[in-house]
């Protein structure tokens, strides 16, 4: 006897073949098999006129605390999502020492939040344990931030390690793989993975690579020096054998759209060179991380702490407005452009989903200056949306055979619609438009990533595998979260069974909590 059967539903395995009518029956956890099936089981799901896809992997995510906060995981289980890669752009909750908790807690709050939670752990292994003892209903895998291999070896100092203080990330490094996580990831805006050199990144790639997993990266530059990064982060994987997935991949600012068909280009390249190289995609013309990373690189040395006291300097504030006026952030990004998403004070809660320039006309203000005081108020646990991309691009990228799907959610305040809607986007927007058939799509969202991040027994509809499936009604499938009401769940999103417990029944959340710490090996 099964323990569940999906009956009647067009399955699509998730390897982009064309859908097929069959039954899914599932036991222990896992898919037992597929095909014409009868009812001997403890649960029928009757799937006529729905798919059956394998549940959907979201690439990038910044659930670190949430899901130790919130682990019914409403935000992204809703949206189909079964598994998600947390650990992302370098800035990671671990490893860390107990002295450095506070001030890094501090840094983290504008992207990964900051909720009431006690930072018990230490280890890469401890944080693991710590969601493991959550229970969170998506299952979990995890990369190690570069920033934190930094952060413990020299701390936020913007110089290149010494031979000593690289042998000590090393260390660490193969320490939190060997506890766990399927890779490294960095952020090469954010201090202080920003201070790193490709000589840096190379030597720890080669720990990464040899023990076979992944390097994930926020690129050097999206705008203007676009290539030149592709070329940086192709040359290390060139060099220290690591697959390299590339996030967020986009041209950003007007001046640089269409750039996206010649970096494509580079990576297809690089590819028939013998080099890894994959991207994922979150499918708006929007970004969103923390307001603070608008400031210069200088401006976060030392930490946190001393970013805020520079922000009260009156004389460094004139310094920081003229370098920002000189390098054209205001031209760039536009301050009509990037709106508020998030703070921490009830006093600023007004300001939540208004742009930079209304901020500012607001307490009479020039943006920068507003931008500025946000920031030192907040104690940096403010975050941003901005606009900056095409929808031509997105598209382009989006037809890529090397482009997997992600929220790259921030969930705090009215956050980016993303964390909300991605995965039903593309189900419901760009498959309907023809961007995408409905079996590619579904490829990118299941065994393309599970077979990046070495999750091996997810993303098909096979016997054997774990029973992550989500059930989906192609016709309805679609985002309801906007810019102006982000906090909205999707709609055609029938069933979500993670490892082999209903989780979402009928488009509602049934409170089970099945997800598991995906551990590498």
């Amino acid at each position: 006897m099964y323990d569940l059967v999906i009956k009647g539903g067009k399955v699509l395995d998730g390897a982009g073949n064309p859908w097929f009518k069959a039954d899914v029956a599932v036991a222990k956890g896992r898919i037992m098999e597929v095909g014409d099936l009868g009812t001997d089981a403890d649960r029928i799901i009757g799937a006529e006129g729905l798919v059956v896809a394998p549940g959907f992997i979201d690439t990038h995510s910044h659930s670190d605390l949430m899901l130790i906060a919130e682990p019914d995981a409403r935000q992204k289980i809703m949206q189909g999502i079964t598994t998600e890669v947390v650990g992302q752009d370098g800035l990671g909750e671990a490893p860390i020492r107990e002295e450095l908790v506070e001030d890094w807690r501090r840094y983290l709050s504008g992207l990964n939040g900051d909720p009431d939670i006690e930072w018990g752990w230490r280890s890469f292994g401890e944080y693991l344990d710590a969601l493991e003892k959550a229970m969170p209903a998506t299952n979990v895998a995890a990369l190690v931030g570069h920033g934190n291999l930094r952060l413990l070896a020299m701390g936020m100092e913007n110089r290149s390690p010494t031979s000593s203080e690289l042998e000590e990330m090393e260390k660490i490094l193969s320490s939190s793989m060997r506890e766990g996580a399927c890779g490294m990831s960095t952020g090469l805006i954010y201090p202080p993975c920003v201070y790193a050199d490709a000589g840096e990144l190379t030597e720890l790639c080669s720990v990464v690579a040899g023990q076979g997993g992944v390097f994930v990266v926020h690129m050097r530059n999206e705008g203007d020096r676009l290539f030149e990064s592709i070329e940086e982060v192709i040359a290390i994987g060139r060099e220290s054998g690591v697959p390299v997935q590339i996030s967020h991949f986009k041209a950003s600012g007007e001046r640089n759209w269409g750039k996206v068909i010649e970096a494509l280009g580079l990576l297809e390249k690089a590819r028939k060179s013998g080099v890894d190289m994959t991207v994922d995609q979150y499918p708006y013309v929007a970004g969103s991380t923390f307001l603070s990373s608008l400031l210069p690189v200088w401006t976060h040395e030392g930490g946190t702490l001393r970013m805020l006291d520079r922000l009260k300097d009156k004389e460094i504030r004139r310094r920081l407005s003229e370098e920002m006026e000189e390098a054209g952030r205001g031209r760039d990004w536009g301050w009509g452009n990037v709106i508020v998403t998030s703070v921490k004070t009830e006093v600023n809660k007004l300001f939540e989903g208004k742009n930079l320039e209304q901020i500012g006309e607001e307490r009479q203000q020039d943006p920068l200056e507003a931008l500025f005081d946000l920031v030192l108020e907040e104690e940096n646990a403010a975050t941003m949306v901005s606009f900056s991309m095409s929808e031509d691009d997105v598209r382009t990228v989006m037809r890529s055979p090397l482009q997997m799907v992600c929220t790259d959610g921030i969930v705090l305040g009215r956050p980016h619609p993303r964390v909300y809607g991605s995965f039903p986007r593309v189900l419901g927007r760009y498959v309907r438009q023809g961007v995408l058939r409905l079996e590619e799509a579904v490829r990118k969202m299941t065994s393309l990533p599970a077979q990046r991040f070495g999750l091996l027994d997810r993303g098909l509809i096979k016997p054997g595998m774990s029973a992550d499936i989500t059930v989906f009604d192609p016709e309805t499938v679609m985002d309801t979260a906007t810019y102006e009401d982000p906090i909205r769940f999707p709609k055609g999103i029938e069933y979500v069974i993670v490892n082999g417990e209903v989780t979402v029944e009928r488009g509602e959340h049934t409170g089970c909590r099945n997800g598991k710490i995906l551990r590498h090996l």
